[in-house]
């Protein structure tokens, strides 16, 4: 192979490892961001059902939809 050739193989060798050190970060950080996205589902479920079981069910009458000059 001419100088030249060999010179743009070790360039795109070069390249390739940086794409995949990247695409090694990228995916780490993706499955990261996966559990804590699943983990903040399940956090608010449980506030939602809490929040659920502490308010008693509301009696609405149609008094408390009067508006206020009346």
């Amino acid at each position: 192979m001419s100088e030249l050739t060999d010179e743009r193989l070790t360039q795109l060798e070069i390249k390739l490892v940086y794409l995949e050190d990247l695409v090694d970060t990228l995916n780490t950080m993706v499955a990261r961001q996966h559990d804590q996205i699943a983990m903040l589902i399940h956090e608010v479920a449980q506030l939602r059902q809490r929040n659920d079981e502490s308010q008693p069910p509301a009696f609405r009458s149609l008094r408390d939809e009067l508006p206020p000059h009346y």
